[in-house]
């Protein structure tokens, strides 16, 4: 069971040992995290240097699930860029976001600015 989505900038803290990456750690196990986040990660360790396969190994490792961005998915995230745009949000953020909102759950992120967003969902920012 789910109970909470993550973004790209939740997950690359708790593997980087940032400032809140702690809270992260907590709730990986009953997280999910969209394929379009999942991909963010992944260019961040491959421009650190890793290997596809050493990747695979610390993703798999994470213990979150991956959702598939869907046709949906891309609906709902296409949506919300009228109420994120001027906040500067991206697609990945956007698609966490609308995951979030698909699933009714809580997201959390390492991104400040989500604070100020009104979106319908519970933001909990970790730093």
């Amino acid at each position: 069971m789910d109970d909470i989505v993550l973004d790209a900038s939740a997950v690359l803290a708790a593997l980087n040992g940032e400032t809140g990456g702690d809270a992260v750690e907590a709730v990986i196990s009953r997280a999910v995290l969209s394929s379009v986040n999942l991909a963010e990660v992944v260019t961040k360790l491959v421009e650190r240097g890793m290997t596809e396969t050493q990747v695979s190994l610390v993703v798999g490792a994470l213990g979150c699930r991956i959702a598939d961005f869907d046709a949906g998915l891309a609906y709902r995230t296409g949506a919300l860029r009228t109420g994120t745009q001027q906040h500067g949000l991206s697609l990945g953020d956007r698609a966490c976001l609308a995951l979030a909102q698909q699933q009714g759950l809580p997201v959390m992120t390492a991104d400040r600015i989500w604070s100020q967003l009104d979106v319908g969902i519970t933001i909990d920012v970790i730093r």
